[in-house]
C-alpha cells in the first residue's frame, strides 16, 4: 500500500498553514484519500488521480510538490528531497497502470474500425517503455508504509490547527469512533499498566457492527477496518510488544512511554474539550429553539398564541435595531482603524528613512574605519586577508550553485519523465478518440446504405400507385410523406454527431466551396429521387475518407516546400485535398506568372475613372454565373462585388480580349479557392493567357470551336 504522512497547504482566504494529513492510494478508483490521522475512518477529501498531473519546483523549497487536477491544484510538502520523490514516482506508476488496464486505450487502426470496441480493447496490452528519466528512489520506510502509520502524528503548536474545519462532521465520527476503540483496548478492568497484548478484534459484537456502519460505502472498508486497527494498536500509548521484550525493559523504559503516553493523552483531551464547547453551544441554541417551540404548542387559546408572536415581533425589531447599531458602530471602528493604519504606516515610513539614514552613516563609519586600519596595517598582511576572504566567499559560492545544479537536474528529469508519459496518455485518447469516430462514419454510411434502400423500394411503389388499391396507395403515400420528414426530425439528433465528425466525413445539402450536392428538384415526385441520391453521396463520402481521402491527406501533410518535381506533379495529379489547394494553386500561378506590384489597384482606379465597354455584358452575366453555388445566388453575396471588380480589372489588362462570356466562371471559381480577389486576377490571367491557347476567348470564339 502507498501511504504516508504529508503536510498539506490549506488556504483560508489570505491565510495559508501546513496541516499534517494521513494519504492513502486507492487502487480502485485511483484516488489519493487523506485523513487527518492513521487512525481515522472516515476520509476529509480525495485526489483524484486519473487525470491529474504533477510537479515539483525547486522555489517552492524542499519537500514540496504539486498534484494538478482539473478542478484544483494541492500543494503537499514531504519531509525530506528523497520521500517527496518516492511519491512522485509511485503516484505517476500508480496512474499509469490505472488508466492501462481500465483498457481506455484501443489501436487506433483503421483497419478495425469495423470491429466491436470491446474486442479491441481487450486484445490492448500497454507495453511500458525502458525510457529511465529519473532511476527508482530507495523507498524510504520511515515516511511511507505500515511502519509509518505505527509512528506518532506530526505535533502542532496548537491543538486545533490541524483539525479541518471544512469537515466538522467528519472530524466528529472519526472522534467517537476513537474513543470507542481506545475504550475497547483499555479492556474491562481499566489497568493503565497492562502491556499484555491486545486482541485484533473487539469483544463486543455490537460495538464492531456500530463502527462497520458508519463507514462508506466503496466496498474497501472491511480490509482498512482491520488495517486501521492494527495501526491503532501500534500508536496507541500502550506498548504491544512480545511479552520477551516486555520483560528486558527496565524502569526507565516504562516510565519514558507512559510520559509520551500522558503527552499524547492532554493533547487530545485539549482537541475534545474544544469539540465539546462547540456542541454545547448547538445544545444550547436547538434548546432555545425548543422552549418556544413548547411555549407556542402550549398555548391554548390564539390570543395567547398571537401574543407570543407579537413578543417575538418586537424581540426580532430590538434585535434589527441593535444590530444596524452595532453595524455603525462597526463602520465608525473600521474608519478609525484605517486612520490609525495610516499612521502606523506613516511612522513605519518615517522610522524606514531614519534606519535607512542611521545604516548610511554607520556604513561610513565603517569604511572609514577600514580605510584607517588598512593604512595603519601591512599591505601585504591586507591583500591576504582579502584574498582568504573572497576566496572563502567564493568556495560557499560554488558550493550553493553546485546544489541548486542538483536540485534543478533532479527537476528536469521528473519533468521530463512526466511530459513524455502525459504525452502516451494524450496520443492514446486522440487516437481511441479516432477510431470511434471512424467507426461512427462506418456505421452512419450503413445507415445511409440501408435508408436509400427502403427508399428505392418507396420510389418503385410510388410508380406503381396508379395500379395499387386505394388502401394501399394511401399507405404509400404516408410512408413517402414520412421519410421526407425524415431530415427535419433527425436534425437536432445528429447535430452533434456531425459537429464532432466534420472534419473526417464533410458531407452536408452544399460542399465546402458552397455548391449544391444534390439537385433541386421542383417536382414533388422527384423529391423522393433527390433524397435517393443525396444518400448515396453521402454513403459514399463517408466510405471514401478511410480508403481514399485520408492516405491522399498525410502524403499531402509529409510536403513541406513546394519545388517542381516528378513527385509533386505526380501528386498533384493525384488530387489537392482541400486545406492544400489553396497553397498549391498560389504556387502554381507565382510560378508561371509575373506580378506586376500595384498592378491591379491601378486597374481598379482606371476603372473608377473611366467606364469599360464591357461593364454592361459583365453585369448582364454576373446573376448568371454558377447559379447553383449559394455565394453567388443572393444580389447581396460579398463575392459578387469582387467578381465584378475582377472582372473589370482584366478588360483593362487585356484590351485585345476584353471580356468574354466563359471569363466569369473561371474568376468566380479562382475567388471560391484562393479568397483574394487580387491572386484571384493574376489566376485568371495565367489561365487566358498562359494555359489556354491564343485568340481561345475572343468575340468570334474561333479557337474554341476547333
Amino acid at each position: 500500500k502507498l501511504c504516508g504522512y504529508l503536510n498539506k497547504l490549506g488556504i483560508k482566504g489570505p491565510i495559508k498553514t501546513w496541516k499534517s494529513r494521513w494519504f492513502f492510494y486507492d487502487e480502485n478508483k485511483c484516488n489519493l484519500l487523506y485523513y487527518r490521522t492513521a487512525q481515522d475512518i472516515n476520509p476529509l477529501g480525495s485526489i483524484d488521480l486519473s487525470s491529474a498531473s504533477f510537479d515539483c519546483k525547486v522555489e517552492n523549497g524542499e519537500g514540496v510538490f504539486e498534484i494538478r487536477t482539473p478542478s484544483r491544484t494541492f500543494t503537499l510538502k514531504a519531509i525530506s528531497k528523497q520521500a517527496m520523490m518516492y511519491w512522485l514516482q509511485q503516484l505517476q506508476m500508480r496512474r499509469w497502470e490505472f488508466c492501462n488496464t481500465q483498457g481506455r486505450f484501443p489501436v487506433g487502426s483503421s483497419q478495425l474500425v469495423n470491429e466491436p470496441l470491446t474486442g479491441r480493447t481487450s486484445r490492448y496490452r500497454v507495453d511500458v517503455d525502458n525510457e529511465d528519466f529519473l532511476p527508482p528512489v530507495k523507498t524510504p520506510t520511515e515516511a511511507v508504509g505500515l511502519k509509518a502509520a505505527s509512528l506518532p502524528a506530526p505535533q502542532t503548536s496548537t491543538a486545533l490547527q490541524n483539525i479541518s474545519l471544512k469537515h466538522p462532521w467528519t472530524e466528529i465520527q472519526n472522534t467517537v469512533y476513537n474513543i470507542c476503540s481506545s475504550k475497547q483496548l483499555w479492556g474491562n478492568n481499566g489497568n493503565v499498566f497492562s502491556f499484555s497484548e491486545f486482541q485484533e478484534h473487539p469483544e463486543n459484537p455490537d460495538e464492531e457492527q456500530e463502527a462497520e456502519e458508519g463507514t462508506p460505502e466503496d466496498g474497501r472498508m472491511d480490509s482498512r477496518l482491520n488495517w486501521v486497527r492494527r495501526a491503532r494498536r501500534m500508536n496507541s500509548g500502550f506498548p504491544n510488544l512480545p511479552e520477551e521484550l516486555s520483560r528486558e525493559r527496565n524502569q526507565m523504559d516504562k516510565v519514558s512511554v507512559l510520559q509520551q503516553q500522558i503527552l499524547t493523552l492532554t493533547e487530545e483531551v485539549k482537541s475534545q474539550k474544544e469539540l465539546v464547547k462547540l456542541l454545547h453551544k448547538a445544545l444550547e441554541a436547538a434548546q432555545q429553539e425548543k422552549r418556544v417551540s413548547s411555549m407556542y404548542l402550549a398555548a391554548t387559546q390564539d390570543k395567547d398564541r398571537l401574543e407570543l408572536v407579537r413578543h417575538k415581533v418586537r424581540q426580532i425589531a430590538d434585535l434589527t435595531s441593535r444590530l444596524e447599531a452595532l453595524e455603525r458602530e462597526k463602520k465608525e471602528l473600521e474608519q478609525t482603524l484605517t486612520l490609525r493604519d495610516s499612521h502606523i504606516q506613516e511612522l513605519k515610513e518615517h522610522v524606514q528613512l531614519l534606519m535607512e539614514k542611521n545604516h548610511a552613516k554607520q556604513e561610513v563609519i565603517m569604511a572609514l574605519t577600514e580605510q584607517m586600519a588598512r593604512e595603519l596595517s601591512d599591505p601585504l598582511q591586507e591583500a591576504n586577508t582579502i584574498t582568504t576572504e573572497t576566496l572563502y566567499k567564493q568556495q560557499e559560492e560554488i558550493v550553493h550553485l553546485k546544489d541548486d545544479i542538483d536540485a534543478y537536474k533532479t527537476q528536469n528529469q521528473f519533468l521530463n519523465s512526466e511530459i513524455h508519459q502525459v504525452t502516451r496518455l494524450w496520443t492514446r485518447v486522440a487516437e481511441n478518440e479516432k477510431a470511434l469516430l471512424m467507426k461512427c462514419a462506418c456505421l452512419q454510411a450503413r445507415n445511409c446504405q440501408m435508408e436509400s434502400k427502403y427508399l428505392t423500394v418507396l420510389r418503385k411503389l410510388q410508380e406503381a400507385v396508379p395500379g395499387l388499391p386505394s388502401s394501399h396507395a394511401e399507405l404509400v403515400r404516408n410512408l413517402i410523406q414520412e421519410a421526407l420528414e425524415w431530415d427535419v426530425k433527425e436534425e437536432a439528433e445528429e447535430a452533434l454527431f456531425f459537429e464532432l465528425t466534420s472534419a473526417l466525413c464533410p458531407c452536408s445539402e452544399y460542399d465546402e466551396y458552397g455548391f449544391m450536392t444534390v439537385p433541386d428538384y421542383e417536382v414533388e415526385d422527384w423529391k423522393l429521387l433527390a433524397k435517393i441520391q443525396a444518400l448515396e453521396i453521402k454513403s459514399n463520402n463517408l466510405r471514401s475518407q478511410e480508403v481514399v481521402e485520408k492516405p491522399l491527406r498525410d502524403r499531402w501533410n509529409s510536403v513541406g516546400e513546394l519545388s517542381p518535381s516528378a513527385e509533386l506533379k505526380a501528386l498533384i495529379r493525384s488530387g489537392i485535398p482541400v486545406e492544400h489547394r489553396q497553397r498549391v494553386w498560389r504556387w502554381m500561378v507565382s510560378r508561371h506568372c509575373r506580378r506586376l506590384p500595384d498592378h491591379y489597384q491601378r486597374l481598379l482606379h482606371q476603372s473608377r475613372s473611366t467606364e469599360h465597354p464591357a461593364c454592361r455584358q459583365i453585369e448582364l452575366d454576373l446573376p448568371r454565373t454558377l447559379t447553383n453555388n449559394k455565394h453567388f445566388t443572393s444580389p447581396t453575396s460579398q463575392l459578387i462585388p469582387k467578381l465584378r471588380r475582377v472582372l473589370v480589372a482584366f478588360s483593362w489588362h487585356n484590351p485585345a480580349i476584353g471580356y468574354c462570356q466563359g471569363l466569369n466562371r473561371l474568376a468566380a471559381v479562382a475567388l471560391l479557392v484562393l479568397e483574394d480577389e487580387e491572386s484571384a486576377f493574376w489566376c485568371l490571367v495565367h489561365i487566358v493567357e498562359n494555359l489556354m491557347p491564343a485568340d481561345y476567348y475572343s468575340d468570334t470564339l474561333i479557337t474554341s470551336q476547333v
